[in-house]
């Protein structure tokens, strides 16, 4: 699960790329041609909802999730780790399959009816609700693949990767070692 998670929000991360060309080239449009279309500005709010849903899970695979890091790190390690998997088996797991219980007559629905916007010229509207489903299945998947790392962590069984916290974590550590090797070749005090 996390391979296919990666893998799927390291691509679905480029359509924020995307929805920004939309964006500007909407704006552009408006200004020079006084032209404006709907459907462009309902693509951009999708694309955005799309690599929401569909990233949160890598997110929470690479520890970028939102945590409160000041309380966190001056509790112990063990209960941190604890903190962790009762997380996600109480609050995660429980939000994430209510979320995929009710979304899915909700986006049945609207594709039984292929619901289109209310907006003149807008998008159809079930695509994006079957984003939700989606989204959070994937999520409710990475969430059981991260409990039983925890608890694996917790038994001994793995390496507590605790270090690892994602691509902030990267970019501290890269800058660290330019600002390190920027010492030993005398450019910085």
């Amino acid at each position: 699960m996390d391979a296919v998670n990666g893998q799927i929000g390291r691509k679905v991360a480029w359509l924020i790329f995307v929805a920004v060309i939309i964006a500007a080239g909407n704006a552009v449009i408006r200004k020079i041609f006084n032209w404006s279309s709907n459907s462009l500005l309902e693509l951009q709010w999708m694309l955005f909802g799309a690599v929401f849903l569909m990233c949160a899970s890598w997110t929470l695979q690479v520890k970028e999730h939102i945590r409160i890091d000041i309380v966190n790190s001056m509790l112990p390690r063990r209960v941190r780790q604890w903190i962790e998997l009762l997380g996600h088996i109480f609050f995660l797991m429980p939000f994430a399959l209510l979320i995929v219980y009710h979304s899915v007559p909700f986006f049945l629905r609207s594709y039984a009816i292929d619901e289109q916007s209310l907006s003149a010229g807008g998008l159809a509207q079930w695509p994006a609700k079957g984003l939700v489903v989606v989204g959070f299945v994937m999520l409710s998947f990475q969430g059981v693949s991260e409990i039983i790392k925890q608890v694996a962590i917790m038994r001994g069984d793995l390496d507590d990767d605790e270090q690892v916290l994602g691509h902030a974590a990267a970019a501290e550590a890269e800058a660290q070692r330019l600002l390190d090797q920027a010492k030993e070749q005398g450019l910085a005090s």
